[in-house]
């Protein structure tokens, strides 16, 4: 099996391409919707999520909004945060891998791949990217998004340029939408073939 780790900073499109890779029929961790899941109604991140942020989760579970506003910004809280999170989805992530142990190829769809470590944790990194102006207009239309708060996210980002110049592999998602996805499917072929399946 190759491990690939999919990864992009906020906006880039790794959600699209994340798809695509499932419409081609390999499977897909994907970090954020674990969390969501973890963070929703009866999560079970939930309990300690409030202990440690009082006022931040609700009966629909973890209040983004409000934890939002509680950490970003404030390093500290940050890492407590992640400190509650990060070995969760750990724990998720290499029970997908079980589950899929005999796939020639899975992703894991981390966005904080590279700040956390995680590509490590890899066999290659898949790195997704748009120009800057393409990159700004798509997160700031956003239902609640603001400049502070996309600049705040910016910050605890790895810059794009590095991401790239860390990656194995990089796919433009500011290109018609057919031709990042014939990029994806060359790649799997490419990646596939290497595996001799």
């Amino acid at each position: 099996m190759i491990v690939l780790g999919l990864t992009g900073s906020i906006g880039m499109g790794k959600s699209t391409v994340a798809q695509m890779f499932r419409d081609e029929g390999v499977p897909v961790f994907d970090a954020d919707a674990c969390v969501h899941r973890l963070q929703g109604p009866g999560g079970r991140l939930v309990a300690a999520i409030e202990s440690a942020f009082p006022g931040t989760t609700d009966a629909n579970g973890v209040n983004r909004a409000a934890l939002g506003r509680a950490v970003l910004g404030d390093d500290s809280a940050m890492r407590r945060l992640e400190r509650i999170v990060h070995p969760a989805v750990q724990a998720e992530r290499a029970a997908f891998l079980h589950r899929h142990a005999d796939a020639p190829l899975v992703v894991v769809d981390v966005p904080l791949l590279f700040e956390t470590g995680g590509d490590k944790a890899v066999d290659k990194v898949l790195v997704v990217s748009a120009e800057p102006a393409v990159q700004e207009a798509r997160v700031l239309a956003r239902p609640g998004m603001t400049r502070e708060k996309f600049d705040a996210i910016l910050a605890r980002q790895l810059p794009d340029a590095d991401k790239r110049a860390r990656a194995d592999h990089v796919i433009a998602t500011d290109i018609p939408i057919t031709d990042t996805k014939r990029a994806v499917q060359r790649l799997i072929t490419c990646m596939r073939d290497s595996e001799g399946r």
